[in-house]
């Protein structure tokens, strides 16, 4: 690549980040770190309007818990600061004053409510009003006033916006990193408004300005942006500035139906589509990290939604991501999300890593719901047990009989229960007195060597051991569980079993 790569992320500060913006952050991470170049985070806070407290630090805290934190943003490494659009305002008056100067821009006086009244007017003859090269000639503007008379109105303080001249009777052949050659008629393209009557830019023009000086080698930025391309290469063709290359990613799809995925699918539906839980006084929408799910997994999810290496390979670390990620194999059409999929990442993220490492998040689960574990090794029955989990939550309910002796038993079950069972119980109590290595592998010998010594069926013990200690036909190997317990524990359920049914 000619030129250092310097790609960013530049959300808007509006409400939680959408997963959407989170595979963006993540493409432009990677594309970054495959380069050995510079991932930026500008906040684009232009839009004072939509301002939400509190959004910039939630999207701040989204990128570092995934692990995916920008190199340079508000307040670290700002070389090319302010890295907040606010913080920036004084500087882009000057740029729209010079394409007023160079005849790329104009000074527009139209109230909103003549606006207004063109737009019905065009609706009633079933037509579309767009500001652009067919009628800004007719209307109130620097290109039909003269000089005296708009600098006269601008002193006296009248409201005006600044507005692109957009050329006519241009194809634009535009390229896309993803989607290969785009064409544009200019002539179908208004003329947008650069500069607000408030003294804020709009998005056009701060994104264009700031990409320029922060030195943005790249643009990677979801596929609702493509009908501004042609936009913003004209602004650097306006300012005579080399343009970046540009990389439209596709839409991320509803599971079900048509249509771009909304959180409105995800509380339908039981998933998250924010990083983070996100409150308000009204409501409090689910995140990915509130609902159990491992950052690195989450991410692994992400990439594959719209790219992929080639290979029938699922599973990467974040650094086979950087060393695998190319915007050639990333796909033109939109991807699907599947919530399944995404809980069949985490499962496999769980069942990585090591019990103890699981052991230590499920153990706050137990104080949270006052659950006694001081007796029992926890790693222990996190790794007889998490093969059936999704989440560390899950946990709990897999193992809920290490923590309490069963009060009830399975009906069904219950019928392995015969009338000799009782005696066989206490003559498997005694066997089980009698062993001092109180080990798994230890127990289930000594057992199955009583039982052939005394040609009993294997049937007729192991069902009714289990369910003395579960109250249920169910969890791992028998003879890890009997371990866990421990001899005292074992015997006492066994006792209590015989006693009850």
């Amino acid at each position: 690549m000619s030129k250092p790569v310097r790609v960013r992320f530049a959300p808007s500060p509006t409400g939680p980040l959408h997963i959407g913006g989170v595979r963006t952050a993540l493409f432009n991470y990677l594309f970054a770190k495959k380069h050995n170049g510079v991932f930026y985070l500008r906040v684009e806070d232009t839009d004072q309007t939509r301002f939400v407290p509190g959004a910039e630090a939630y999207i701040m805290e989204a990128l570092e818990w995934l692990g995916i934190a920008p190199d340079e943003t508000v307040g670290k490494n700002e070389k090319f600061g302010p890295y907040r659009q606010s913080d920036r305002k004084e500087l882009y008056k000057q740029y729209a004053d010079q394409l007023i100067e160079s005849g790329w821009a104009y000074y527009a006086f139209d109230t909103a409510e003549k606006l207004d009244s063109l737009r019905k007017t065009a609706e009633l003859e079933g037509k579309t009003f767009i500001y652009n090269h067919s009628v800004r000639e007719t209307l109130d503007n620097s290109l039909t006033v003269s000089r005296e008379e708009v600098e006269k109105r601008i002193a006296n303080g009248e409201t005006f916006v600044v507005r692109f001249k957009t050329p006519i009777n241009e194809i634009l052949n535009l390229n896309d990193i993803i989607r290969g050659e785009v064409k544009f008629d200019t002539n179908l393209l208004d003329d947008k408004v650069l500069f607000k009557s408030d003294g804020m830019p709009t998005y056009h023009l701060a994104n264009i300005v700031d990409d320029h000086l922060m030195e943005t080698s790249h643009v990677i930025r979801g596929e609702e942006w493509l009908p501004s391309m042609p936009l913003h290469v004209l602004l650097y063709k306006a300012f005579g500035w080399d343009a970046p290359e540009f990389a439209h990613l596709p839409l991320i799809l509803k599971p079900v139906g048509n249509g771009k995925l909304s959180k409105r699918d995800g509380d339908k539906m039981g998933f998250p589509v924010f990083p983070l839980e996100w409150k308000t006084n009204e409501t409090t929408s689910m995140g990915y990290r509130e609902n159990g799910f491992f950052p690195e997994a989450v991410v692994n999810f992400l990439a594959l939604l719209g790219w992929n290496d080639g290979t029938e390979q699922e599973i990467f670390t974040l650094e086979e991501l950087v060393q695998k990620f190319d915007l050639n194999r990333v796909n033109k059409s939109g991807a699907k999300f599947d919530p399944e999929k995404n809980k069949w990442f985490n499962r496999q993220y769980l069942m990585k890593k090591n019990d103890e490492e699981l052991a230590n998040n499920f153990i706050k689960i137990l104080k949270d719901n006052r659950i006694d574990y001081s007796n029992l090794n926890v790693a222990k029955i996190v790794g007889a047990v998490k093969k059936d989990a999704y989440f560390v939550s899950d946990l709990t309910e897999l193992s809920n009989y290490f923590f309490q002796e069963p009060t009830t038993y399975d009906e069904k079950a219950a019928k392995n229960w015969k009338e000799d069972t009782p005696d066989l119980m206490k003559q498997l109590i005694t066997v089980l007195e009698g062993i001092t290595d109180f080990t798994s592998v230890t127990i289930e010998n000594t057992v199955k060597e009583w039982l052939t010594a005394n040609e009993i069926g294997m049937g007729k013990v192991m069902q009714p051991f289990r369910l003395s200690l579960v109250g249920a036909l169910k969890g791992p190997h028998l003879f890890d569980i009997v371990e866990i317990l421990g001899k005292v524990e074992s015997i006492k359920r066994i006792e209590k079993a015989i006693a009850t049914l």
